[in-house]
């Protein structure tokens, strides 16, 4: 039985980590196999959007304890600057990804959901930042990004007392963009997927790009930055299309070109 699962659907590739009895927590063979999918991903023209879950009660409980006991300073940086970098692929595929989060989100598996483009919980889904119980810190794009999503205060709540928050709270704060019942998420999950790719996807792409790269940059960087992606998708003929089917009064037929 493979540790991660994939299938590919109407344009969707669905992953599902598959370690129900270590509650899918991230082995580096794991990562490494979600390395390989994010990079396929990126350049598959088959592949129009990723999905990830997990089976059974966990989303993903985070990093590999076992692995994590074994660092000193020297493998503990490149323990933490590997996981960054599987997380940064699924963070700049140039297409949308959705974390649909069945249950614990914790460590390492917080961090994994962050590096989504959207999120989506389980009602039931439970989320936390616990690694300085263990006398650690994220190492996987934790403080940052959570920082981003739910502001500095939050971040420094979550990391410092390592406690946990429910799917609730996780919405109200910004962490994941809706809540819905577990036997509803897949398909709930999909049809958000499903209303982005019935989008233009350059004109997807280029809000990916300017909102990652634009946020650390000052306001007038920022503004050139979409400045020149809105130039870009000028030129498109889904730009074309797009405005001539509103003209139309018609569905525009996107084609990413």
């Amino acid at each position: 039985m493979a540790d991660v699962e994939q299938y590919l659907d109407a344009g969707i590739l669905n992953i599902t980590l598959n370690r129900p009895e270590k509650l899918n927590a991230l082995s580096t063979d794991i990562l490494a196999i979600l390395e390989t999918i994010f990079l396929d991903a990126k350049i598959n023209p088959k592949i129009r959007a990723v999905l990830i879950t997990g089976k059974g009660k966990a989303f993903c409980a985070g990093a590999d304890i076992q692995r994590l006991a074994e660092c000193d300073t020297q493998t503990g940086y490149v323990f933490s600057k590997y996981g960054q970098r599987v997380f940064r692929a699924l963070e700049t595929l140039g297409k949308p990804s959705l974390a649909a989060i069945n249950g614990y989100a914790f460590g390492g598996g917080c961090e994994l959901a962050m590096a989504a483009t959207l999120r989506v919980a389980a009602t039931g889904a439970t989320f936390g930042q616990p690694e300085v119980k263990l006398g650690v810190i994220p190492g996987y794009g934790g403080t940052q990004r959570l920082a981003r999503l739910v502001g500095k205060g939050r971040a420094l709540d979550l990391c410092l007392t390592g406690r946990t928050i429910d799917a609730k709270q996780a919405e109200a704060w910004g962490l994941v963009n809706d809540v819905v019942e577990l036997e509803n998420l897949i398909l709930c999950s999909q049809a958000l997927l499903k209303r982005i790719l019935a989008v233009a996807p350059q004109a997807a792409a280029s809000v990916m790009d300017v909102i990652d790269a634009g946020y650390d940059l000052s306001l007038a960087e920022a503004f050139e930055l979409e400045a020149l992606h809105f130039a870009k998708t000028c030129a498109t003929q889904d730009k074309i299309e797009g405005v001539t089917a509103f003209l139309e009064k018609r569905p525009a037929l996107f084609r990413g070109k």
